[in-house]
């Protein structure tokens, strides 16, 4: 009996030896969770929104111009069309790259900016129209290259800032900035003002939100607000030290008063305010602007907001404003949540070019400032604008593209 039951024990398994053995057993090691990352599908949904939307009112305000120069109707929304795409596939491949490999281009970049505005300044490579010389190339296929320095910048300060670290606010560090940044800056300015105002308006917010120092900001601003008080008169004495073009003064001589000038300078910003008048709360309709039809010089470029106002009334322009504060938040909040300094400045950039050039072109429009010929984001007609804007897209989707949700 002693014996059967040792046996049976051992067919059965004794309690004790089983569980040695099942310890003795390699314990299966429970698998790694890939960290789940955030992608920033509202600010893609914002962006696609606002190409097409912009495809949409370049089509309605300037099919008649197109047709009085010959060409099909949608021959200005086509173009736009294309390089959007273009710009479009090439946003997708940069959002899904680390941000950090476009360091890598930052000598490359503003070796090329300054290049390019050098042989548009001083050579005869710069192409001239409508009496500024801002592009290259030819007459049927050419860009600008602020619209490169602009992204130059960004990347420049971000890179810079990141590397300096506290050494930001000694103020040899702004010397190194100012020799570094300053040239390009004002080389833009010789022949727009607008795009040198914006690219300006980047350095500072991106140096105000890196910088402890702020009393330098804001004393900046102080003296802003007196030169917008005072500007036709400090106007004046640029223009006689020639220092300022005489165009450029008579812009700020119009915006004071454009009823003096109903032919001249005059002309496109009253045209652009009957635009925005008439429109009332809900517009005429779309397609029904009457200031298109050669009323309002090249409507589909710097004034498309006015068609926006007279089409689609105060409802469809607050809309376009509100879509931009959206866009604006989702900047914040991918650079509050950014892995480091240097994605944080990037989105920082990003967001201060799109918001400085919006509030510049609603300002234009609606003569708070005088018309400094600078562009609606992605909604006015022009390819290197739309095409660079993507690139910038591209690069805060990518640091979005880095931040690691919590589980």
């Amino acid at each position: 009996m002693r014996e059967q039951s040792v046996n049976d024990r051992r067919r059965a398994g004794h309690p004790e030896q089983r569980g040695r053995t099942e310890a003795s057993r390699p314990q299966p090691q429970p698998k790694k969770k890939k960290p789940r990352r955030f992608y920033d599908y509202s600010l893609l949904f914002t962006i696609i929104f606002l190409t097409v939307f912009g495809l949409v009112m370049i089509y309605s305000s300037s099919s008649y111009n197109a047709q009085v120069l010959g060409q099909g109707p949608a021959y200005y929304m086509k173009r736009q069309g294309y390089i959007a795409l273009a710009g479009f596939a090439a946003m997708l491949v940069i959002s899904k790259m680390d941000y950090h490999f476009f360091a890598k281009f930052t000598v490359p970049a503003i070796v090329v900016s300054y290049i390019c505005m050098f042989l548009v300044n001083f050579t005869s490579l710069g192409i001239k129209v409508n009496g500024q010389k801002r592009w290259l190339g030819t007459r049927s296929v050419r860009f600008q290259p602020t619209e490169l320095v602009k992204v130059t910048v960004i990347l420049v300060l971000a890179v810079v800032i990141t590397r300096l670290g506290k050494k930001i606010d000694e103020w040899r560090s702004w010397g190194m900035l100012i020799v570094l940044i300053a040239p390009l800056a004002l080389m833009v300015m010789a022949n727009n003002l607008s795009s040198g105002l914006i690219i300006v308006g980047i350095g500072f917010v991106m140096m105000f939100i890196a910088c402890k120092k702020k009393w330098i900001f804001i004393l900046s601003m102080a003296l802003g607000a007196a030169v917008f008080i005072f500007a036709p008169m400090i106007a004046m004495g640029l223009e006689k030290a020639g220092i300022l073009e005489s165009y450029q003064l008579s812009r700020i001589l119009v915006w004071k008063n454009p009823e003096a000038y109903p032919r001249d300078g005059g002309y496109q910003v009253l045209q652009g305010l009957y635009a925005i008048g008439s429109g009332g709360l809900l517009g005429k309709g779309l397609g029904q602007s009457i200031q298109k039809l050669s009323f309002l010089p090249e409507p589909q470029n710097d004034m498309i907001f006015a068609i926006i106002c007279e089409e689609l009334g105060l409802f469809g322009a607050i809309s376009v404003i509100l879509i931009f504060l959206f866009m604006i938040y989702r900047f914040m909040l991918i650079a509050g949540n950014a892995p480091d300094l240097f994605g944080a400045l990037l989105v920082v950039g990003v967001m201060a070019h799109i918001a400085i050039q919006v509030i510049l072109n609603i300002a234009v429009v609606t003569n708070v400032i005088p018309n400094t010929g600078i562009t609606l984001p992605f909604i006015s007609y022009g390819g290197t604008s739309v095409l660079f804007l993507m690139v910038e897209m591209g690069m805060a989707l990518s640091v979005s593209n880095q931040i690691k949700l919590e589980r």
